[in-house]
């Protein structure tokens, strides 16, 4: 099998830094952001989606997290499409019901080359330590449109905006990890079209 691997350097005048993404990892991960609460959900995401991530970003913090929190955003998901490649064989879909204590969360995806994003929730507080809260669903989003995938995000209920925000990214873990994973059955792409 071909390592499905990919590594991506941005700079802009906001931000710049490196990512490197493997998709058949064990769950490593080195992630600096400067956000030390978007650095903690990086490292969920890796750990329970099985992904090995090296990641650095230095961006305007001085500002606000926007600009770090999207172009961390945009280059993982950039990772992710290239990393797939053609997209031969996998599974193409996955989903992810993930309870966090009192918290119930949902993300559903597909892999179809079609960036679309839906999210349904809110968010008490504005701040979740230095990550805006605002900027969460707006991660996903950028994910979702540089990773040319559907996703769709439920907070289905909860109370605790630090479970919330975990369960999500959890959530979103387990079911990329069902979606890249490959399907021993299928040669080609997990589309009559014949592309994805």
């Amino acid at each position: 099998m071909t390592a499905r691997k990919a590594k991506i350097e941005y700079a802009t005048k906001e931000t710049h830094g490196t990512l490197a993404l493997n998709l058949d990892g064990k769950g490593k991960h080195k992630v600096d952001t400067g956000i030390a609460y978007l650095d903690h959900m990086l490292e969920q995401l890796t750990f329970h989606g099985l992904l090995d991530l090296d990641l650095r970003c230095k961006g305007d913090l001085e500002v606000d997290s926007h600009h770090t929190v999207e172009d961390v955003a945009l280059a993982l998901g950039r990772a992710i499409d290239k990393a797939l490649g053609e997209r031969k064989g996998i599974r193409r879909y996955g989903h992810c019901y993930y309870p966090m204590d009192e918290t119930l969360v949902r993300a559903v995806l597909d892999l179809s080359g079609r960036p679309e994003f839906h999210f349904q929730g809110e968010f008490r507080r504005p701040a979740l330590g230095g990550l805006h809260t605002e900027m969460i669903p707006h991660f996903f989003k950028s994910v979702a449109n540089a990773g040319r995938l559907t996703l769709h995000m439920a907070v289905l209920y909860g109370e605790n905006d630090h479970h919330k925000c975990e369960g999500l990214f959890k959530a979103f873990a387990r079911a990329l990890s069902e979606a890249v994973s490959l399907d021993p059955r299928r040669a080609g792409v997990a589309s009559t079209k014949g592309k994805l």
